[in-house]
């Protein structure tokens, strides 16, 4: 089984792509820089820090979680299919 989705590194690329800063983000956020950079380094984080983000940055993380957990469904799938073969 692959590794979930690291939902840090995948904040910290859209705000990159964006072309936005972590002390912008931080000031839209309400928290401070250090916080956002303990953010991209995490695995995880509350859900109530990632609709804040979400909806600053425009741009759906719980999508993309969710997405990421079919693809590993998926792929357990097809692994049992073929060792049932």
């Amino acid at each position: 089984m692959d590794k979930p989705i690291h939902i840090g590194r995948l904040i910290k690329n859209e705000l990159h792509k964006q072309g936005k800063t972590t002390i912008w983000l931080a000031e839209q956020c309400g928290c401070t820089r250090i916080n956002l950079y303990k953010i991209y380094k995490r695995a995880w984080i509350s859900t109530d820090m990632l609709y804040t983000i979400s909806t600053v940055l425009k741009h759906n993380f719980f999508l993309d979680l969710s997405q990421d957990l079919a693809e590993l469904e998926a792929q357990d799938s097809n692994n049992a299919n073929n060792q049932s073969v």
